[in-house]
C-alpha cells in the first residue's frame, strides 16, 4: 500500500492563475480522503481526472474561507450525482455549526454525512490506516493531521507461484504470519512473505511555529507544510500566525522526515518560488514546491 497525494490546490489566501485555494486528495488502497476544500476544488477534481464520488472522508483544518468555502458546492454536486455512501467529515470545534450554516444557506446536499469534531489524538483507526490530529496555533480552532498506513505482511507472488499453491484459505494463513502444511511439506510464512513497512503522511496548514508540531510530524515519509512567508518575514509570520520557509524546513529537519513539500506560499511570492525553495533547502535539502495537479507518491 502507498499514498498518492493529488495536489488539487496548493495556493494561499489569494489564489493565482497557477495555484488554486487549498485542497489535497489523499488516496490509499481503500480510502479517498480530501483534506481541505477551498474555492474551485470540484473543478480541480475534473482537471485531475479524479472522481469526487469516490470520497470516503473529508478533513478540514480550519474554517477560513480559502480552506473550506468549496465544500458546500462540492457536496451539492455529489448529491446531484447520487453519492451513495456516508461521507465522514472531520474538523475542529464548531464544524457542526458550520455545516448547519451551509445547509441553511444552500439547502441540504442530499447526501448522508457523519460529522465529527476533533481536537487531539487518534480520530480514526482500522486495520489499514490510522488518522491522528493535533491542535495548532492560527487564531481560530485549527487542526493538523497525520495519516499512517500500517505495516502489512505481503505475499511474494513469484515465490508462491513456484510452490503451485492453489487459491485457498492457506494463502490467508501465510499472510497472517502462520506456517502451513501443503502436500506433506511445511511452508514457512517468512519464506514466502515480507513486511511492507508503515508509511506516514503529515499535513500542516496555517499555523504559527511551536514545538509540538515537530513531535507530531516525527519520522513522516512526507511532510506537506505551509510556508506562507519568506525567511525575512518572520515578524509578519508571527503576527498572522503562519510559517516561514525556514521554519517549515526546521520542522522537517528536527522531525527527521524523509521529504518536505512547501505549500500555501503567499501569492505575492508567486514569482519567487526558486528563492523560497533555496531558503528551505539551506535547512532541509529534500524539499520541493509542488504545483497544482502534481501527484506526490509516498
Amino acid at each position: 500500500m502507498e499514498f498518492k497525494v493529488v495536489c488539487l490546490g496548493t495556493g494561499s489566501a489569494v489564489p493565482s492563475i497557477k495555484k488554486n485555494h487549498s485542497g489535497y486528495l489523499i488516496k490509499t488502497e481503500k480510502e479517498n480522503i480530501l483534506l481541505d476544500c477551498g474555492e474551485g476544488i470540484q473543478r480541480q477534481f475534473k482537471r485531475a481526472n479524479e472522481n469526487a464520488l469516490r470520497l470516503t472522508k473529508v478533513l478540514i483544518t480550519h474554517w477560513h474561507e480559502d480552506h473550506s468555502i468549496g465544500l458546500a458546492p462540492l457536496l451539492k454536486s455529489m448529491g446531484m450525482n447520487n453519492y451513495g455512501q456516508i461521507l465522514e467529515i472531520y474538523g475542529p470545534k464548531h464544524t457542526g455549526e458550520k455545516m448547519e450554516l451551509f445547509e441553511r444557506i444552500y439547502a441540504s446536499p442530499k447526501i448522508r454525512l457523519d460529522i465529527k469534531e476533533v481536537t487531539q489524538g487518534t480520530i480514526h483507526e482500522n486495520k489499514q490506516i490510522k488518522i491522528e490530529a493535533i491542535p495548532v496555533d492560527h487564531g481560530v480552532p485549527t487542526i493538523a493531521y497525520s495519516i499512517t498506513i500500517k505495516e502489512v505482511r505481503r505475499i511474494d507472488k513469484a515465490k508462491l507461484k513456484k510452490l503451485k499453491l492453489p487459491n485457498s484459505p492457506l494463502i490467508g494463513d501465510l499472510q497472517r504470519g502462520k506456517d502451513i502444511n501443503f502436500n506433506g511439506k511445511k511452508i514457512k510464512s517468512k519464506d514466502v512473505s515480507y513486511i511492507q513497512p508503515a508509511k506516514k503522511l503529515t499535513i500542516i496548514l496555517d499555523t504559527a511555529f511551536h514545538d509540538s508540531i515537530i513531535d507530531f510530524a516525527k519520522n513522516s515519509d512526507l511532510l506537506i507544510c505551509e510556508s506562507t512567508y519568506s525567511e525575512e518575514e518572520e515578524e509578519q509570520a508571527r503576527e498572522y500566525k503562519h510559517l516561514t520557509t525556514k521554519e517549515a524546513a526546521t520542522i522537517a529537519k528536527k522531525a527527521k522526515v524523509k521529504s518536505l513539500a512547501l505549500v500555501h506560499i503567499s501569492e505575492k511570492h508567486s514569482h519567487r518560488h526558486p528563492q523560497m525553495l533555496k531558503e528551505a533547502k539551506k535547512v532541509f535539502k529534500n524539499t520541493i514546491i509542488p504545483n497544482d495537479l502534481d501527484i506526490l507518491e509516498v
